[in-house]
């Protein structure tokens, strides 16, 4: 069976299960080892090593192998779960991540990457020794098994067999699975000695589901295998059943444990043990009474009444926990993975849809025709129903990105000596997939220069009364049909004087220029341009701000940055919910059309005819100064002067806080718009974010109304306050 078109769900799948090891492991280390964080992180490592193991990745299944040994010495308590393994952890979550993006390349790691990964397992398989990272054990799945040496006085068994504890779960017949095939596959790696099967789960005839699966095996297994490679027999079912290996000779206490974990009612699994030969019953004797100091357990059936092997509390947590998983798993079939490009493909026939739904709908109000009018109305709404849950296909949650900044904040404060703390809010604010994966790179880069720049060391913050630990906070929310997403830092602030006496220096202002502090401030994102006083890891070449607003115009978002002394700064990102369609609002000036997105509309209202004519201005609305734009002077667009057809009207929007007038010569009216972007001669166009097909055929272009509205109120402030600094010199 060819399952190599599988590799890209698989990766995908483990790139999820390593965002969720990253974000237990770090909930470990601010909030201590609790149990629930510390059984995450090992199903997401035995998940990616089952599933790993399916398509032969042989490294990632050998990596994770230890990691999923040490964490099982970790739940079974023989392990304190400490800082230095939790960054050996985080480390190996990154070592995973590069297999796992050379696994979906089909390429090699590279030298460094490869020693490097062999240095982290060495460093892990010190704590798979016997007594912790005192004794280095071999922890290399390949390695031949050897006779533990125990020093706590617990002796090894004589039994020279592996012994394997199976139960499968209850829905691998359903799945189409034949318990007996793994037996046959088992025998080709060596030879089962003594099986025993269990079917003490198996209920009454009358309550017995025939799809259900009750067996449970204890089986004694000679073989020269590996314990990688017995427990790959089982891959295509572990997920679906409960595996426990031991290797030969282990310590008597093992088994002990073993006997302690499994809750069968009807057999006696010490005497199990002892006919398998895995113990004889001079070492069952023995180890039990040597248990006989612990608290005495409470009975469970007959293996725990006659030998009180399994307290009745932990069993019943085993059975809730298994319960519950089985349940989760059950709930995931919910969901659906679906390819990208489908998606895309989908969004693209519903974006034509709109545009041949409203040539229907234009063509219907032509003809004056009711029953053609009132069908075609119908079919409007039923697109835009079609439109809105496919726009929602791409809608997810912002938080997922948010959540791994949480590891970029620790490795960073780390690097650079401080401690800062990241608050997360707005993390369910949605928007479209397209526009999440294109930001992770700007927001990347905003945290990264607030910790360095932003934040000021322990001493400096103490010094100025501060305390010693910075915040920085990212937050999302949606705003007049935007998304604004907010980096904002609690450290000393931008300093005006310093950016503009870089400036200067860099010739790219002049020393008598006047300017506003958003001006200001906007220098930090001219290429080039640092005031860092020297070069690190992390900053101090110029280069990187440029790339965030590059990438934001890119995606048609603007940035704002507020920032005062001594108490912070945010710079706040502003764009648009979708990439893909929109409602609009269609006006025309001349003989072109334009696009203002819906949601930035205010009102209309009428231009008075004493207006001067000018390309910007403003007016009284309502005892607010209101400043507005002629888009026919703004686009050098021929518009019909005469007295006649003077009539103009103003379009009131809003963006950001910023309210202004976009002055045109027809209102026609609401429309659906399929946003397509502009090529690339028109790339550093101002005012415009991309054209419309209309249902005419015709071509609109769609407004930028945030540019528009700062270009507006840049040039009214020149027009209003310049002359009032004139006049006051």
């Amino acid at each position: 069976m060819n399952i190599e078109h599988a590799i890209p769900v698989f990766v995908a799948e483990s790139q999820q299960l390593l965002a969720e090891m990253e974000t237990a492991l770090l909930q470990i280390e601010s909030t201590g080892a609790d149990a629930e964080p510390i059984n995450a992180v090992f199903r997401a490592a035995h998940t990616i090593k089952g599933s790993a193991g399916l398509f032969g990745f042989d490294a990632i299944v050998a990596f994770t192998h230890v990691l999923e040994s040490v964490l099982d010495r970790i739940r079974d308590g023989a392990l304190p779960l400490d800082p230095i393994i939790t960054g050996l952890f985080l480390a190996g979550h990154d070592h995973l991540d590069r297999l796992l993006t050379a696994a979906a390349q089909g390429t090699a790691l590279e030298s460094a990457a490869i020693s490097e990964g062999e240095e982290l397992s060495r460093k892990l398989s010190v704590y798979l020794a016997p007594q912790g990272p005192a004794l280095v054990a071999d922890a290399s799945p390949a390695s031949p098994v050897t006779p533990p040496e125990t020093t706590d006085g617990s002796e090894a068994a004589s039994a020279a067999y592996w012994h394997i504890s199976l139960r499968f779960g209850p829905d691998v017949l359903r799945a189409g699975m034949d318990p007996l095939s793994f037996f046959r596959y088992l025998q080709t790696l060596g030879e089962m000695m003594h099986v025993t099967t269990l079917c003490g789960a198996m209920p009454e005839s009358s309550r017995m589901d025939p799809e259900q699966c009750y067996l449970g095996f204890e089986i004694a297994f000679d073989s020269s295998a590996t314990k990688q490679a017995i427990e790959a027999v089982f891959e295509f079912v572990r997920e679906d059943c409960e595996l426990r290996i031991l290797p030969p000779r282990s310590r008597i206490d093992e088994y002990i444990r073993l006997i302690r974990q499994l809750p069968e009612e009807d057999l006696l699994l010490g005497e199990i043990l002892v006919r398998c030969g895995t113990l004889t019953q001079h070492e069952l004797d023995r180890a039990l009474r040597t248990q006989a100091t612990a608290p005495a357990p409470s009975p469970m059936g007959k293996i725990l009444l006659d030998q009180g092997c399994v307290d009745k509390p932990v069993v019943e947590s085993a059975l809730e926990k298994q319960r519950l998983t089985r349940g989760n798993l059950g709930s995931e079939t919910r969901f659906i993975r679906v390819e990208a490009d489908k998606l895309e493909s989908l969004i693209n026939l519903v974006g034509e849809l709109v545009i041949n739904a409203a040539g229907a709908a234009l063509l219907a109000r032509r003809h004056a025709d009711a029953a053609l009018t009132e069908s075609t109305s119908t079919l409007t709404r039923l697109v835009e129903q079609v439109r809105d849950g496919a726009l929602n296909l791409r809608m997810v949650q912002i938080g997922d990105s948010f959540n791994r900044f949480h590891r970029i904040v620790r490795d960073v404060s780390k690097e650079l000596g401080k401690d800062i703390t990241l608050v997360v809010s707005g993390a369910d604010t949605e928007l479209d997939k397209t526009v999440v994966e294109r930001i992770g790179d700007p927001l990347t880069h905003l945290v990264r220069n607030a910790i360095d720049h932003g934040i000021e060391t322990a001493d400096v913050r103490v010094a100025a009364g501060k305390s010693p630990e910075g915040t920085v906070r990212l937050n999302a929310y949606h705003d007049s049909g935007t998304i604004v997403i907010e980096v904002a830092d609690d450290g000393g602030g931008l300093d005006r004087d310093k950016l503009i006496a870089k400036a200067i220096d860099r010739g790219m202002i002049t020393a008598d220029q006047t300017l506003r502090d958003q001006e200001v401030f906007a220098l930090i994102f001219e290429p080039g341009f640092s005031t860092a006083e020297r070069v690190t890891n992390l900053s101090g070449r110029g280069v990187g701000m440029d790339v965030v607003k590059r990438n934001i115009s890119a995606l048609r978002g603007t940035i704002e940055i507020e920032s005062k002394p001594a108490v912070g700064t945010t710079i706040r990102i502003r764009l648009p919910l979708t990439l893909a369609i929109i409602d609009g609002f269609l006006v025309s000036v001349g003989k072109s059309h334009y696009v203002i997105p819906l949601d930035m509309v205010v009102e209309c209202i009428e231009l008075g005819a004493d207006d001067d004519g000018q390309h910007y201005g403003y007016i009284d609305l309502r005892d607010q100064l209101l400043p507005y734009i002629r888009l026919g002077r703004l686009f050098r667009i021929e518009t019909d002067r005469s007295p006649s057809r003077r009539r103009e009207s103003i379009v009131v929007v809003q963006a950001g806080g910023i309210k202004a007038g976009l002055v045109v010569n027809q209102l026609l009216g609401e429309v659906q718009t399929v946003i397509k972007p502009l090529g690339v001669l028109f790339n550093g166009l101002r005012g415009i974010g991309g054209y419309a097909i209309l249902g005419s055929g015709e071509v609109a272009l769609i407004l930028d109304v945030a540019q528009l509205l700062a270009m507006a109120t840049r040039t009214n402030q020149r027009r209003t306050v310049k002359p009032a600094l004139e006049a006051a010199a």
